[in-house]
């Protein structure tokens, strides 16, 4: 049987049947033509490490979706050094209209863009109305057509984001089924949030899920709200923890980094980092964008319960 030619008779590389059945790989997905543009909105002071961590981020966003238009709009921005989200979200209009006055100009016949210039998702890990407020603003005053997506929790990812930085500072085992023991690993957990009782509750769901993880208990408390890290420390220990451990519900820049150290020292007790930019961040990122757009992907599941 013969096979495809090309020029001199050099034989042509056919594409690779798709594989029938329910075991098929499936279609990548990559980002739709003239689809918004994905704005990650950053809270708290701009800095380098503030911008290293988003960065990364939407570079983890941008690999789970080739062509994405993945953009950083700062909340505290200079307009300078760290563009603010206003800017970010006018310049994204511009450029969309730029393309199809070119068009036009060349002579294709394209349709007038429509719909969102942008969709937005808060760098946030649980609800902080203080910060939704201002991302709010900021989108109102742009006066650019865009969609707000809601926080990044709760999430299986983030109790699973939790559980390694724990692990990574030597407050919890990495993996339960292995026999190995951790020598300060913590039977307690304080999981700190910010944006009160709302952000509480929130971070409550996630708690429930790390603990399930790490078979100790978990409670939530409120870094912004005085007495909540000392209370919730004493219920733990009053109920047999003896051994605690902090664990932020942040991803970093919404916060000064002293308040962490501040509540482990209230509380008597170590604390893991933030949540930064693990992988999960940039993939729960991509999901609320995606999600909005209705070109939803199988949303990311949390690693099993070992």
């Amino acid at each position: 049987m013969s096979s495809p030619t090309g020029p001199a008779g050099l034989p042509v590389r056919m594409p690779r049947p798709r594989q029938p059945g329910r075991h098929r790989r499936p279609e990548p997905l990559a980002a739709p033509e003239g689809a918004p543009a994905l704005v990650l909105a950053v809270p708290g002071p701009p800095s380098a490490a503030t911008r290293g961590l988003a960065e990364e981020v939407v570079s983890i966003a941008r690999s789970e979706l080739p062509g994405l238009d993945a953009r950083i709009g700062y909340l505290d921005g200079d307009d300078t050094e760290y563009p603010t989200l206003q800017s970010v979200l006018v310049r994204a209009a511009d450029e969309r209209t730029a393309r199809y006055e070119q068009a036009r100009a060349a002579g294709l016949d394209v349709k007038q863009p429509d719909g969102p210039v942008a969709v937005v998702v808060p760098l946030l890990a649980g609800p902080d109305s203080a910060l939704l407020r201002q991302v709010r603003q900021a989108v109102m005053e742009s006066r650019v057509a865009a969609d707000l997506t809601d926080v990044l929790g709760p999430h299986p990812l983030l109790a699973e984001a939790l559980h390694v930085r724990l692990s990574e500072a030597g407050l919890a085992r990495a993996d339960r089924a292995r026999l190995f023991t951790v020598a300060t690993a913590a039977d307690g957990i304080i999981l700190a949030s910010v944006g009160g009782d709302e952000a509480v509750q929130a971070a409550g769901i996630t708690g429930m899920l790390l603990a399930a993880r790490l078979a100790v208990p978990v409670m939530a408390a409120a870094l912004d709200q005085e007495g909540s890290i000392a209370s919730v420390a004493d219920q733990l220990r009053s109920s047999g923890s003896q051994q605690l451990a902090l664990a932020p519900y942040l991803i970093g820049p919404e916060i000064d980094a002293t308040l962490i150290e501040e509540a482990a020292k209230e509380a008597g007790c170590a604390a893991a980092d933030a949540l930064g930019p693990y992988p999960a961040i940039g993939k729960l990122a991509l999901a609320k964008y995606t999600t909005a757009l209705g070109i939803a992907p199988p949303q990311p599941q949390g690693a099993p319960v070992r």
